[in-house]
């Protein structure tokens, strides 16, 4: 299969990424089967410690010997807003006892971890580090580069895929309307940053000159195939993946993706306090109509955090963040090295052209 810049600069076979999905979900055993299969690999360790992120990237060299991407999220954290909690805590409270949990206890504004896990970044030289929410710092970026690590951001909009190329990524991850989880969005408002992934990766191919990787409810081979043919150089994606046997998401996350149809997602802003796309469940339902009770991100995300554990493994779909993107309803259980294969027969088949 022919190649292109960009899986040459990552060392990798097939245009292929894995989309970093912090929490639950992404495991280096999911990174690892993605990397070892040809593509790349991903890890998000936004919300782990620095001696947490420092252990999986030691877990993924023991797992692969091939390139892998560690992400972080680098901004995002919001100043504490004033908002009184007690709205928000009266309806955790209803959630916590349908769920049989102590009342909710609310959390301290939580500092932002970004810089000291970025350390840890740095020590242990991971081959490729990505980042959403943000920009890391001019000096931050230099050290990245001395380092010989691939750097990859996260843009929503032509503008910050323009800032991203001024600021020396190695690689722009567009993240289109359809994507799952969170959005990206750092220069613009959200409302502004929904713009389908076809029209945001055709305006980028004109607008900068930094290859463009393609994310936003990409599911399969003609989805991918679409991508490249459009100036992607590649593409990530993070639902299909959830269902394979090395995904961590809860078993009920799982067979909520299996049995979507059509496109039931949602963006909401109520288990984390940012705005993200997921299947909707009584939860989001909770939480409609009383949004200006939703505390900042992080704050929301750390008070929703026991309740989504617990239902997580109590099998209750109704109080975790079911994130997704627009085509979960074509999602499919497949080990993560026979999806990679799907993935690239259907390629094959849509008669791809690279750029």
């Amino acid at each position: 299969m022919p190649t292109n810049a960009l899986l040459q600069g990552l060392g990798i076979e097939h245009p292929i990424l894995l989309a970093p999905m912090a929490g639950s979900g992404g495991t280096p055993e999911l990174a690892a089967a993605v990397s070892n299969a040809g593509g790349l690999g991903a890890w998000g360790g936004a919300y782990s410690k620095p001696e947490e992120i420092a252990a999986s990237i030691r877990r993924l060299r023991q797992l692969t010997s091939k390139p892998f991407n560690i992400n972080l999220f680098a901004g995002g954290y919001e100043a504490d807003r004033g908002i009184d909690p007690q709205p928000m805590l009266t309806i955790m409270a209803e959630a916590h006892a349908k769920l049989g949990l102590p009342p909710p206890v609310l959390p301290p504004v939580p500092p932002n971890p970004f810089d000291a896990q970025l350390e840890v970044v740095l020590e242990e030289r991971p081959p490729v580090f990505s980042f959403t929410f943000g920009v890391p710092s001019a000096a931050q970026i230099a050290a990245l580069k001395q380092r010989r690590i691939l750097i990859s951001g996260t843009a929503t909009t032509v503008q910050e895929a323009r800032h991203l190329e001024q600021v020396g990524v190695d690689a722009i991850a567009l993240q289109g309307a359809e994507a799952g989880a969170h959005r990206g969005t750092f220069l613009t408002a959200f409302e502004q940053s929904m713009i389908p992934i076809a029209t945001l990766v055709a305006e980028c191919r004109t607008a900068v000159k930094v290859p463009l990787i393609a994310s936003g409810g990409l599911m399969d081979g003609r989805d991918v195939a679409a991508m490249m043919k459009l100036g992607a150089a590649a593409v990530q994606l993070g639902t299909a993946f959830l269902p394979c046997p090395e995904s961590g998401a809860p078993t009920v996350y799982k067979h909520a993706l299996l049995n979507a149809k059509d496109d039931h997602t949602v963006i909401t802003r109520a288990f984390s306090g940012r705005p993200a796309r997921g299947i909707k469940n009584a939860f989001i339902a909770m939480v409609e109509g009383k949004e200006s009770s939703i505390l900042p991100f992080r704050r929301q995300n750390d008070l929703t955090r026991p309740m989504r554990n617990a239902a997580g493994a109590k099998g209750v779909a109704d109080y975790i963040s079911l994130w997704a993107g627009q085509g979960a309803a074509r999602s499919r259980a497949m080990p993560a090295a026979d999806l990679v294969a799907a993935l690239l027969r259907e390629m094959s088949g849509a008669k791809i052209v690279r750029p």
